[in-house]
């Protein structure tokens, strides 16, 4: 019988410690995905270059195998103040640490050490997909009359793949319905003290991904991150963003975009010092545009080049 891709589930649950599946759970642990992309069995090879009579190949080796996970969550809060919102785990996993303040807010700060694992089960309609040890990276996403989103990649330890029924249970009241991004939902933006019509904001943390293997050792590796992001906005004047200087003078500026309007939907992201590189302009519906790529550098303590606040 042909598998249908539309009957996916993914589970996803922080690891204790490394090497234990977690154990996620349909009813506490599931996350509503879009657009997901599974490599279900990466394998590294090296040739056997064996010495014959004749011609041919020598056959290959396989001498390490893990498996790879990219999806979208869209970008929406808890619901709550200071509840984190489901896609949280998921952003720990990425390298961020999560401070949850009583009735106020979630924020997530980067960190440079002690990163956490986690499990993910992925199922594709009776196939069970396991893969522990995960650790990822994460982009966002706010363009103008679409949904907002997370785009998240993860690489974690192959385990074999099994057949398999759904998880029983499977519960995404965790997932709020998102808002659209436009100028009713997404109030507020500034580059500096600029602000004016914006087409999109995006912002990749860019970590630098790497499955190690050692002889009694082996997994999932940050080992650097190079955030960047990219603007789109309407072409200003000169006297009210004066990009040209921006750009050539290679200091960064602060930036930041507030999604959500409700209390416990309100989500911020931050970026503590954003340096504006190759401009281009581009038309859309007949009006000039301003397209910036920026690198979101850390300021003077470090650990703080993206906040996302969920308030």
């Amino acid at each position: 019988m042909a598998k249908k891709t539309r009957k996916s589930v993914v589970l996803a649950k922080p690891q204790a410690s490394g090497g234990t599946d977690a154990q996620p759970a349909g009813a506490t642990d599931a996350v509503l995905v879009r657009n997901l992309t599974a490599t279900p069995l990466s394998a590294e090879f090296v040739e056997r270059e064996l010495l014959r009579p004749y011609m041919g190949n020598s056959g290959q080796v396989a001498v390490t195998q893990y498996a790879q996970l990219e999806f979208e969550v869209e970008l929406a809060g808890s619901g709550t103040p200071g509840t984190p919102p489901g896609w949280g785990q998921l952003l720990r996993a990425c390298g961020f640490a999560e401070t949850v303040t009583e009735d106020t807010d979630v924020r997530y700060l980067p960190i440079s050490d002690d990163f956490e694992l986690i499990t993910l089960h992925y199922f594709l309609d009776g196939l069970f997909h396991k893969i522990v040890d995960a650790r990822g990276t994460v982009a966002f996403d706010l363009t103008a009359k679409s949904i907002p989103v997370l785009r998240y990649r993860f690489m974690g330890a192959y385990l074999p793949i099994t057949d398999g029924p759904m998880p029983a249970g499977v519960d995404f009241s965790a997932f709020q319905i998102p808002k659209a991004v436009n100028k009713a939902n997404t109030p507020v933006w500034s580059l500096g003290a600029y602000t004016g019509c914006l087409q999109s904001m995006s912002f990749d943390i860019a970590n630098q991904l790497v499955w190690r293997t050692l002889i009694g050792c082996e997994g999932a590796e940050i080992t650097d991150r190079k955030p960047t992001g990219k603007l789109v906005l309407e072409l200003p004047r000169i006297a009210d963003l004066n990009w040209p200087t921006m750009v050539l003078s290679g200091a960064g500026s602060p930036l930041s975009v507030t999604h959500g309007v409700a209390v416990g939907h309100i989500v911020q992201i931050n970026a503590n010092a954003a340096q504006l590189t190759n401009p281009t302009y581009s038309d859309q519906d007949g009006v000039a545009m301003l397209n910036l790529d920026m690198n979101i550098n850390p300021g003077a303590v470090g650990n703080d080049e993206l906040e996302i606040v969920v308030k």
